[in-house]
């Protein structure tokens, strides 16, 4: 029948539906389109529907009850009280976009109150709905059903048609679902000494330990002097506690003058210094040399020169003597001379790098105090010097 198709179209915004809820009640209003009850109008319906949430199933009992007060066609004074009661099963799909669509079906029964002369009778009915929930909050939302009830009235059958609306209330939150707690799984430790050095892994504090090396109790390798060098490579093993020390494990003397890192006052003493017990230059050696009878510095002296330079600008405290010296060749009044000029030669270099005149003296010593045989050309060449003794102020 055409008036079966009567099923609302329903499209609202969405909010949370009231599954989270144990009941459900709804009031509800509409209109019944009377098909075949004899000599009825088509009428408004008024009543209530009632749904408990609380079983595991995907089906919730409602219980429905429906008043209608409908008039006869003929006579039109005449009219009848009509109760509707049924209990259905519904089944709410997952939200679809703006609604919660659902369906039902069940049993009914309904009683009229004056059935006149028009063969209708109290009876049993089946019916079968469709419809659709709006949320507006958690627990409240409205509700939209058309519901067909079909009723066997006597020898024949009889249709009705409910189109319903009202506001679904639910109430009686559900107690949240208590998850059991799966207890933590250990790890079983497969233990091992990967680095062989009798440790096991799970107390190995360095696991890592070369091959070979003496290790203690927590898998380190054994530095009896604790100066971070293993007692297996370290060459100076009682170094005393606190000395800088290289990769052998011996202590820095980065300057070479014998004095310790650690100790020395004068870290950049210029190498082959003469030091005193602080690691400070007292005579320093140039290796300025010059050509027979000349007192030009060579320019592969020049990097010698700098760096004595560099000390004086660093230790401020210094003063240098610029001493000269030649070989035994030739006069030895013309050599003092000579060793002179040499000595100035350098003492000007140095004065123009920076270093306060003040600070800088030159002397010679001509052909005193050799340091190579002056019988040979090489031991000639290294006896024309220049070497530098310095004062602290």
């Amino acid at each position: 029948m055409k008036k079966l198709l009567l099923i609302p179209a329903l499209m609202l915004g969405s909010l949370a539906i009231a599954s989270d809820y144990n009941y459900e009640v709804t009031p509800v209003i509409g209109y019944n389109i009377a098909e075949g009850n004899i000599g009825l109008d088509n009428h408004a319906a008024y009543g209530a529907e009632a749904q408990y949430n609380g079983l595991d199933s995907v089906i919730k009992p409602e219980l429905s009850v429906l008043y209608s007060k409908a008039d006869y066609e003929a006579p039109s004074t005449l009219n009848t009280n009509v109760w509707r009661v049924a209990l259905n099963g519904v089944y709410e799909y997952d939200k679809l976009g703006a609604v919660i669509p659902l369906v039902k079906a069940g049993l009914g029964y309904e009683n009229m109150s004056d059935t006149y002369a028009t063969a209708n009778s109290n009876s049993a009915f089946v019916d079968a709905g469709l419809g659709a929930k709006v949320p507006f909050t958690k627990n409240i939302a409205l509700k939209l059903e058309a519901v067909y009830m079909l009723k066997y009235n006597d020898t024949r059958y009889d249709n009705n048609l409910a189109v319903l609306a009202g506001l679904n209330i639910a109430f009686g939150k559900k107690a949240e679902e208590i998850v059991p707690q799966t207890a933590p799984v250990t790890p079983v430790v497969v233990d091992g000494d990967d680095d062989h050095d009798g440790i096991l892994n799970s107390v190995d504090e360095c696991i890592n330990t070369p091959a070979g090396f003496t290790v203690n109790a927590q898998g380190c390798a054994l530095d009896d002097d604790k100066d971070g060098v293993a007692n297996t490579v370290d060459q100076c093993p009682t170094t005393a506690f606190g000395i800088e020390v290289d990769t052998k494990g011996c202590a820095l003397d980065d300057d070479k003058d014998g004095v310790l890192n650690a100790k020395d006052a004068c870290p950049n003493s210029p190498i082959g210094s003469k030091v005193n017990s602080e690691g400070c230059p007292v005579l320093v050696n140039l290796h300025v040399n010059f050509d027979n009878n000349s007192a030009k510095v060579k320019e592969n002296s020049m990097n010698d020169i700098n760096k004595f330079t560099n000390f004086l600008s660093t230790y401020t405290d210094y003063s240098a003597k610029i001493v000269g010296y030649t070989s035994n060749t030739g006069n030895a009044k013309y050599n003092q001379k000579l060793s002179e000029r040499r000595a100035n030669s350098v003492k000007k270099i140095i004065t123009e790098e920076g270093i306060d005149a003040s600070r800088v003296t030159a002397v010679g010593m001509g052909e005193e105090n050799p340091i190579a045989d002056n019988a040979t050309e090489a031991g000639r060449s290294e006896n024309r010097r220049i070497e530098a003794e310095l004062t602290k102020n």
